[in-house]
């Protein structure tokens, strides 16, 4: 992950010149700023962005519009509420507008405008505080995490050792921080168990990577905090250990799993990030491999895209699929790229619903053709179909790690699944490639989705 420092504008992420745009949503919230500014009604303009952007697949950003269409009526309130009112609209147009989804999902400057509508909201009506994977992971299903077993007497120790860490960490000088990050990731060492989905192995990755982001970028001091504030919290995991719990609370694995994706799903992720990459993966989020290795390379690279960008809606020709219009030569790309996916994903489902049972390695394979079309469909701006094909992949991870292996000790083989539901997952995900192919905008594959997210968090059995 870069920083770029040097570049006039700072964005967190750089356009998609081959990305979808949803040009309804655009021209709706250019019309509602409009208005806003002129103190006119921006009810219908935003009911439109909210509209386009449902279709399109685009579930962070139409979160974000329906916040903004709850909180424009209050705008003329006080000239603070106006301006707030109206940089969050026109914030989020550019990013719309930037046709990347990624940073649709995880800026941390919409999610500050995001929050700040709802504190807005929040004078005039009781509504629930947000949190920042309230967009990052809008839809997505997510993994129960895990807690293994621990002797009392061991796990008193290392939470007295932990605790008397994080006490320094908190309240000692900020040069005594380095030696309690060491002790404190000690800690977490000690406690992580061999399951992929443990949930130490989450929070021992994603501190690590919130500090090594800090670094590289000169210790920017939210990291920082978002680190010593997870620590804190992970201390009270550690009392629900103690207490014989099996599984970490939903919110905090939620938000540890978004702080985690955040930096790497903006930036991208390099060679020595491949651990991890894997946790990421592991629970159904994908990323970018990124290259450039210096801020002036970053410049460089968006001064490209932002050329490539202004040919590409120039000179190239573009495919409409509903709302969504996309460059015709990356459209291609993408059906070409989907079709060697989907096949082995129809086939590894037909041959686990047929048997009943599915090779560990198979499933792994499955899952990291999902990830590959998750992928290639979110560059495209596809939503439906890259969220239903990183919520598979997902499920058949789940199967790699958690299928239970037959009685008569056949390595590497798992069974006690319900075949049918990656099977039927896989065939819907075929028909949503095959109206894309016919010009048709994808179905939104939201049964597949339910029944998805049932499998995947339904908790697996834990020996303790």
């Amino acid at each position: 992950m870069t920083s770029r420092p040097d570049l006039p504008v700072p964005l967190e992420a750089l356009p998609n010149p081959r990305g979808g745009s949803v040009r309804l949503a655009e021209m709706a919230l250019t019309d509602a700023l409009h208005a806003f500014q002129r103190q006119g009604e921006t009810g219908a303009a935003l009911k439109r962005a909210i509209a386009a952007l449902h279709s399109a697949g685009w579930l962070p950003a139409q979160r974000f519009a329906e916040a903004l269409a709850l909180v424009a009526p209050l705008g003329d309130e006080s000239e603070g509420s106006h301006a707030r009112i109206a940089d969050a609209i026109a914030v989020f147009r550019g990013a719309v507008e930037r046709h990347n989804l990624r940073e649709l999902s995880c800026s941390t400057v919409l999610f500050d405008h995001y929050r700040g509508l709802h504190a807005l909201l929040a004078m005039h009506t009781r509504v629930a505080p947000v949190s920042y994977d309230d967009l990052a992971l809008a839809g997505r299903a997510i993994a129960p995490s895990t807690l293994r077993g621990i002797a009392p007497e061991r796990l008193a120790h290392v939470r007295a050792r932990y605790e008397e860490a994080l006490l320094k960490l908190l309240r000692g000088p900020a040069e005594a921080s380095a030696d309690a990050f060491a002790r404190l990731d000690a800690c977490l060492d000690e406690l992580r168990g061999p399951d992929p989905y443990d949930f130490w192995r989450l929070a021992s990755s994603t501190v690590r990577a919130l500090r090594e982001r800090a670094e590289r970028s000169g210790g920017e001091l939210d990291h920082f905090a978002d680190t010593k504030r997870l620590y804190a919290r992970f201390n009270l995991v550690l009392a629900d250990q103690a207490h014989a719990l099996s599984y970490a609370p939903r919110s905090l694995v939620r938000a540890t799993l978004a702080l985690l994706w955040r930096d790497f799903a903006l930036y991208g992720a390099a060679s020595e990030d491949v651990a991890h990459v894997d946790v990421l993966r592991d629970y159904g989020l994908t990323v970018a491999w990124h290259v450039a290795a210096t801020p002036a390379s970053e410049a460089a690279w968006e001064a490209g895209a932002a050329q490539a960008g202004d040919e590409a809606s120039r000179d190239a020709a573009t495919r409409d699929l509903g709302v969504l219009r996309v460059n015709a030569a990356a459209y291609e790309d993408f059906l070409q790229s989907a079709e060697t996916s989907i096949d082995s994903l129809v086939e590894r489902g037909t041959q686990a619903s047929e048997t009943g049972t599915v090779d560990e390695a198979a499933a792994l394979s499955a899952a990291d053709a999902s990830h590959r079309l998750g992928a290639a469909a979110c560059a495209l701006g596809l939503g439906h179909v890259a969220l239903l094909a990183d919520t598979l992949g997902l499920a058949w991870r789940r199967v790699a790690h958690h299928g239970e292996t037959h009685a008569d000790g056949a390595e590497g083989a798992t069974r006690g699944i319900d075949a049918t539901v990656p099977e039927r997952a896989a065939q819907m995900l075929r028909s949503m490639l095959h109206q894309a192919a016919a010009g048709i905008a994808p179905s939104e594959g939201r049964v597949s989705i339910v029944a998805l997210t049932a499998m995947i968090e339904k908790p697996a059995l834990i020996a303790r």
